[in-house]
Formats: C-alpha cells, sequence, structure tokens
C-alpha cells in the first residue's frame, strides 16, 4: 500500500496517495540543511509534517517528509528551492507546496502549506531528531502462533482479496473469525493514524485460540477490483468470500466462524449473517443501528458541538446537510449535482458569522475544495446506497448470537441511541441471544480518551483498550464452547 498523507475536513476523512517521483534540481545552501518539524491545524485538528533536508553528492539540495500519524516515512519531495532565505518544497502527487521564510536565526521557517485549493499557515522549527509515535500495544515478533499470507477470489465479482490470516501454533482445528473494516479504504490492520486496530486485535485473539483473518479493502494493498464504485452489497459479497475461505482450511472449524465489523464493517456482518445461516456469531463495534441518515446529523451535530458551535450554527450547518440530501434524491447527474450542491453550499458559507466559519472550519480559500469534498462523497455509489437505509431492518433478520458494544465518548456513532437501536431492532426480530455494553470513557476506536473526538485518535498511544479487548475474546470464547 503506498503512504498517505491525511487531512480531515469538516468531519470528513480525504486520502491522497503519494508515488515516488524524481528529485529535481534545487540551490545549495548549508544553512538549510537538517530536520525541521511543524504542525497543520485545521477544524481541530492537527498533522504533523517533518521534513529533512540535505546535500546530494552533487551538491544540489533533496528533502523527504514524514507524516507520523500515518505512517508516512522517507517520502520523497520533488522539487526543491531555496534562495535569499525563501524556501519552497513541492509534493507533486498530492499538489501539496510549501512557502516560508528563514529566520535571522536560522531556528525556524515561517509559511504557508497549500494543497487542492486550501491554503494554511505553517511554521517549521529545526529539531535535532524526528518525532516518534509510540504505540505501545503494537505486537512484536517472536510470535507464539503461525502467520501467513492468504488470497482467494471473489468469482462473481471477479477479484482477488488479499490479508493475513493468523493460527494458534496447536496441531488441531479452530474457531475463526473474519474481521470487517469500517468506512474508507481500510488496509487489512485498519490502519488510521498510525494505529493498527486489526492487527492488535488479531494479536489478542490468536493468542487466546481464536483463528483470524484481516483482509486489505477491494482496490487496497494486495487486493483487485475498484474502491471507489463499491458499495456494502459489494463488501458484503466480498465477506462471504472471506467465510468460503476460512471453511476451505483444514485448521479451521467450520460451524465455529464468526465476524467482527468495526462502524461500518458491523452493517456489513448483519448482512452477511442474514444471508449465512451458519455464522455462528458477530461482533459489532462502533456499529450504526439507526437509521444512515439519522447517523449523519447525529456525527455533525455531535462534531460540532465539540468544536463549541452555537445553536445557530448547528441549525444551519443541518439544514444544509438535508438540502444536499435532497438533491441526492432528486438527480443523478454528477454535473446537475455539483451545480447545486455549489449553489447551497455558497449560499450557506455566506451567511455564516466570521466566528462560525472558523467552527465550522470553512474559508474563502477552502470553499471550492469543501464543496469537492462533499460532492464526492454525497455523490459516490457507496452514500447513494446508504442515505436510504436503516440497518434495524437487517438486524431484525440475524438470529445468531451477538455482542454490540460501543465507547461511551464515541462522537462518531454515538453510543446510547445506537446501541438501544440495535437491540431494540434484534428483540424485535425475535433474538434473544445478544450481550450490548456501553464502555466507559472509550471512543470509537475503543481507545481510553478524554473527549472522543477525532483530533485525540493519533495522540492516544493505546490502540484498544484492553478491557474491550478482554470483553471480546472472553464472549467469543462463551459462543464456541
Amino acid at each position: 500500500m503506498m503512504p498517505v498523507v491525511l487531512f480531515i475536513m469538516a468531519g470528513l476523512t480525504f486520502f491522497f496517495p503519494v508515488q515516488a517521483y524524481a528529485f529535481a534540481d534545487g540551490n545549495p545552501d548549508g544553512t538549510i540543511e537538517g530536520i525541521w518539524e511543524g504542525t497543520l491545524k485545521f477544524s481541530g485538528m492537527e498533522l504533523q509534517l517533518v521534513f529533512t533536508i540535505s546535500h546530494n553528492p552533487d551538491n544540489t539540495l533533496t528533502a523527504t517528509y514524514d507524516v507520523p500519524e500515518q505512517n508516512v516515512k522517507g517520502a520523497p519531495v520533488d522539487k526543491i528551492a531555496f534562495a535569499d532565505k525563501k524556501l519552497r518544497l513541492e509534493i507533486l502527487p498530492i499538489e501539496g507546496v510549501f512557502e516560508g521564510i528563514l529566520s535571522e536565526d536560522g531556528a525556524k521557517i515561517d509559511g504557508k502549506w497549500t494543497q487542492g485549493g486550501m491554503e494554511l499557515p505553517l511554521v517549521l522549527e529545526r529539531t535535532q531528531s524526528k518525532p516518534e509515535i509510540r504505540r505501545p500495544q503494537e505486537p512484536k515478533a517472536p510470535f507464539p502462533y503461525k502467520s501467513e499470507e492468504a488470497a482467494y477470489e471473489n468469482t462473481d465479482a471477479n477479484i482477488r482479496l488479499a490479508g493475513t490470516l493468523t493460527l494458534p501454533s496447536a496441531e488441531r482445528t479452530f474457531p475463526a473469525v473474519l474481521l470487517l473494516s469500517g468506512s474508507g479504504a481500510q488496509d487489512r490492520d485498519e490502519t488510521v493514524f498510525s494505529h493498527r486496530p486489526f492487527l492488535v486485535l488479531a494479536d489478542h485473539l490468536t493468542r487466546k485460540g481464536i483463528a483470524v483473518l484481516r483482509v486489505d479493502d477491494r482496490g487496497v494493498g494486495g487486493s483487485t477490483g475498484n474502491f471507489d464504485e463499491a458499495t456494502a452489497t459489494d463488501y458484503a459479497a466480498d465477506a462471504e468470500a472471506g467465510v468460503a475461505y476460512l471453511k476451505g482450511r483444514k485448521e479451521i472449524k467450520g460451524e465455529s466462524i464468526g465476524l467482527i465489523g468495526h462502524s461500518e464493517g458491523g452493517i456489513i456482518a448483519s448482512m452477511v449473517a442474514t444471508q449465512l445461516p451458519d455464522v455462528a456469531f458477530i461482533v459489532l463495534i462502533a456499529s450504526p443501528g439507526l437509521p444512515i441518515k439519522e447517523m449523519e446529523a447525529s456525527g455533525r451535530i455531535s462534531a460540532l458541538k465539540t468544536k463549541g458551535a452555537s445553536k445557530s450554527l448547528i441549525d444551519k450547518s443541518l439544514a444544509l446537510q438535508e438540502s444536499l440530501f435532497a438533491v441526492i434524491r432528486q438527480n443523478t447527474d454528477g454535473q446537475i449535482v455539483r451545480n447545486e450542491f455549489t449553489s447551497l453550499i455558497t449560499e450557506y458559507f455566506n451567511e455564516l458569522t466570521e466566528e462560525e466559519r472558523t467552527t465550522a472550519g470553512i474559508s474563502e480559500e477552502n470553499l471550492e475544495v469543501y464543496i469537492q469534498n462533499q460532492f464526492q462523497r454525497l455523490h459516490s455509489p457507496w452514500f447513494r446506497f446508504y442515505l436510504p437505509f436503516d440497518p434495524g431492518k437487517v438486524l431484525q433478520k440475524v438470529t445468531c448470537p451477538v455482542l454490540t458494544i460501543n465507547g461511551e465518548k464515541d462522537v462518531q456513532v454515538k453510543a446510547k441511541e445506537n446501541l438501544q437501536a440495535i437491540e431494540r431492532a434484534l428483540k424485535t426480530g425475535g433474538n434473544n441471544n445478544y450481550y450490548v455494553k456501553e464502555l466507559s470513557d472509550l471512543n470509537h476506536l475503543l481507545q481510553t480518551a478524554e473527549t472522543g473526538d477525532i483530533s485525540e485518535y493519533a495522540k492516544i498511544e493505546e490502540t484498544i483498550s484492553p478491557t474491550a479487548l478482554q470483553l471480546i475474546t472472553d464472549w467469543i470464547l462463551k459462543q464456541i464452547q
């Protein structure tokens, strides 16, 4: 998987791939050599950038950059120019540019970062070493279990899915789980902000005698297919192919295969469980139970409240959201949708006060970027599928045992209302074999958090709460006795 630079804008996540390009010539000047560190701030988010500048043997300048939160290390800067204390760095694949002026004492570079029409202040300061992000739960070899590459086909879609299968070392058959990731193009470890929650979860479960299959999403890493055109129905078909793969392994107990879904992955787990009656159990982690339209509104309110938004801003934002949804329901033509979005969002922006614009994370400079991001997300096949979708209708058909857990401080999938909706749906469908638990002080990733806001994810060293890991493991072991 290629490294990525990630920006979070107005509660949405966007990934920009970084490819290797040949380095262009620069102007040599020894005063600019060294390690430079700065932090981009946007809509309550922070993203650390680290540039390392040095000389080539021919005395031209060269540079690389790191994004610690995204585990990007040593990615090439494509163009660098330094003269008269003015520095310019260009990263072509992401259309990122830094321009700044070196201070008289040579200790900092005061400048700006530009990307995709957005301009943000960025001050780089000289440092002696690159910062390291601690992830103490990350498992390290040697492991007391087997780990191997896995690959299988979704024959109906003609795609190849690739992942990792971890197996306990004993010579017998084992229960197994397939891990299903949340929304966005996810790798097999569900990597986010340099956390690898599925790697941590797989390690914990396999040490307890449970085989685990974790897989790159279609179009990601070793998996083929087109992620951008896929919907939940496609992801469910990919998951069914994963279950079939596990059933074909001699080390796996075919009657003891379950699914663990995080966030959107919980929806997929429920869909698969209704199609494959021999799924032994499902675990829903921070999974939506409310209709997606209600989820979108709840998520927007929560994100704005975390940023201290006024009731006026929240009301205006919800009104905009409903107007955009109406456009999606009424139109499928991309150009019409784009034009309507431009009109509605511009009108919304013009009605905001300066303080509201700051809280909402929208400015004159990034308005076009904001419009394009909203268009790309809401006009996608993925969102069009989900807009009328109600997870409860699927959950009513689930008959296998269900564990559903959520963090009390989850701002993306609010715990109480979604857990209640899931329990209500299971009861309505006649399924009494379930356990619902809200976990104190945990966020959407099941990290121990202070506020639960997305901006904390990278700063928290814990990847998954040990309490949550133990709860999941103990519950699964009870189902397969």
